[in-house]
């Protein structure tokens, strides 16, 4: 091999990978990496703020299945990726973090922006590794890949020292390994055909990662055949086509109540890939501790994750794609109970759909209908973390697998790098953000990255001049003792346009169709804003109602709304 410096060796690993494009934000400890990806065929995604480049990367995995990568500088730099980081832990994302570090010998002397990484990253990162020897890249590299992406996939981070990058070294490259996924066998398929069959009121939910087009068809014909009403995880609505006549809702922050009955109400529960967290049983509320009663088969690809709360009475240890493509060959033994029990679950989730009128001349409830039923089943809607999100969810129907992509640890400001991730992805797809005014701003400068990078996203921010997910929970737990909710927002369309991107402002639902073709047709970034009126705070409620409904407030809104 000739001799190449580290940065060229990690280049070379990451073609090695299939990788094709990066997001960074450049930093003078890692300028040998820099060099490295100078010339190959590796695009560099620019950002403002390392937080949002690990957002992106972390998107990038979600729509591809593969790692994301992001290169961060040490010190503030690696601070600043940490969210991102700590999202990709949460949602079960593939990606790498790659950081600059300092020199090996000025290591332990409290150096400038010197962290230990590895005790830094650990309580929040599947691995965290230094690299030491320039020779040893390649390994770590094609470890990290390794991690990123089996079992219960993950960030995997490296600290990357300033004088190893330099270095240079004789070493062969380490080949990109086929990672087969653990099988399913048809005794596993029959064993959960029956234990459904001998059931009148099952129900299944479906989240977590490592899905893809053919599971979600396969779910759908399986549960078809058997009549098994199916619930997706939170944020995970893409993985069943929401117009399913088995699809009956999301187990979200502020969940259909009708939806949360069901769950207490069933006898068997199918969990197809998620874990069973304080979200989706609505703070472990829905199960009873520490038997639930109910018959519980647990398919996830960790074989730690089944039994972490509740006792699995089979666990099967694959992605759900696996066990799916084995359950939509079988044939089923029908029961028309299971039939009026699925017609009832779909029935209360159609209801659910219903907007329910708020004070304001801006409906965000109609938008997010108009949004559902006028654009392609193609086109993907990402958010990030807030009350306006909640009207998305309860809403909008997804109608495809990879067409959401959004926070499953509630990290405000990931929208909308998230968003111009997947349209560097699939540049012929429409992506549209919606985001708080709040969410919005803590990572809006990306706005110059979705400029340069030429990412035509739509932003569609819905403003009502506060931190509206802490405001409500404010008026329920503290009344008329409103703190530091409140906030001072920009003209946002003005925003958009000082960066050469297309901005309008709309001040009624029936302004908001025209706008946002106007948007569509502008062909570069742009924001609508949505002048939303205050009291309009939650999906079902507003601030007077939620005074009306002291000191139960908590109970009628369903736990942890957004």
């Amino acid at each position: 091999m000739p001799t190449r410096h580290g940065g060229e060796i990690l280049a070379d690993q990451l073609l090695m990978q299939g990788v094709k494009r990066v997001f960074s934000v450049p930093g003078e400890s890692f300028l040998a990496a820099l060099d490295g990806l100078y010339g190959r065929n590796i695009e560099n995604v620019v950002c403002r703020h390392e937080g949002a480049a690990a957002m992106m990367a972390e998107a990038h995995g979600k729509l591809t299945g593969q790692p994301g990568i992001v290169f961060a500088t040490r010190g503030p730099g690696a601070t600043n990726a940490s969210s991102g980081v700590h999202v990709a832990m949460h949602d079960s994302t593939p990606m790498i973090l790659f950081i600059g570090q300092v020199a090996r010998a000025h290591r332990n002397r409290d150096a400038f922006q010197e962290i230990d990484f590895v005790r830094f990253f650990s309580p929040i990162a599947k691995s965290v590794a230094e690299i030491y020897r320039t020779d040893r890249i390649p390994e770590y590299v094609g470890r990290a890949f390794q991690l990123a992406r089996t079992g219960r996939p993950g960030p995997v981070v490296l600290s990357l020292p300033e004088d190893m990058l330099h270095e240079v070294a004789d070493v062969a490259d380490r080949k990109s390994m086929d990672l087969p996924l653990q099988p399913a066998s048809a005794s596993n398929a029959a064993l959960i055909a029956d234990v459904i069959s001998d059931s009148k009121r099952p129900l299944a939910i479906a989240g977590g990662s490592i899905w893809s087009i053919d599971a979600s068809k396969n779910l759908g014909r399986f549960a078809d055949a058997f009549k098994v009403p199916v619930a997706t995880g939170f944020r995970r609505q893409d993985h069943l086509d929401n117009r399913h006549p088995c699809y009956i809702g999301d187990l979200s922050a502020g969940m259909n109540p009708a939806l949360a009955e069901r769950v207490v109400e069933s006898e068997c529960i199918l969990v197809l890939g998620s874990r069973l967290g304080d979200i989706v049983t609505r703070g472990y509320e829905l199960l009873d501790l520490p038997e639930t009663g109910k018959t519980i088969l647990h398919v996830h690809p960790d074989p730690e994750e089944p039994g972490r709360v509740w006792r699995a009475n089979h666990s099967f240890a694959m992605p759900p794609g696996a066990i799916l493509d084995e359950l939509a060959r079988l044939s089923p033994n029908s029961d028309r109970r299971r039939s009026t029990w699925l017609a009832d679950c779909r029935r209360e989730y159609e209801n659910w759909r219903i907007p329910v009128k708020l004070p304001g001349a801006v409906q965000l409830s109609e938008i997010a209908t108009w949004l559902s039923e006028n654009l392609p089943e193609t086109a993907i809607l990402t958010n990030g973390a807030g009350n306006y999100a909640a009207f998305l969810h309860r809403h909008f129907q997804y109608k495809g697998y990879g067409t959401q992509v959004a926070s499953t640890s509630g990290s405000m400001g990931y929208g909308f790098p998230a968003a111009i991730s997947a349209k560097l992805q699939r540049p012929d797809d429409i992506v549209v953000c919606l985001a708080g005014d709040g969410c919005f701003q803590m990572t809006l400068g990306e706005f110059s990255t979705a400029i340069q990078q030429g990412a035509a996203v739509i932003v569609i921010v819905a403003n009502n001049g506060m931190y509206g997910t802490i405001r409500m929970h404010q008026e329920m737990s503290f009344p008329d003792r409103v703190h530091g909710t409140s906030l001072i927002n920009p003209d946002f369309a003005a925003f958009a346009r000082a960066y050469g991107g297309h901005g309008e402002t709309v001040t009624s639902t029936t302004e908001f169709p025209e706008a946002f073709e106007r948007a569509l047709d502008s062909g570069v970034p742009s924001i609508i804003e949505l002048k939303l009126d205050p009291e309009a705070i939650s999906t079902s409620a507003s601030i007077d109602d939620l005074k009306k409904m002291r000191p139960h407030g908590v109970a009628a809104l369903g736990r942890n709304s957004e």
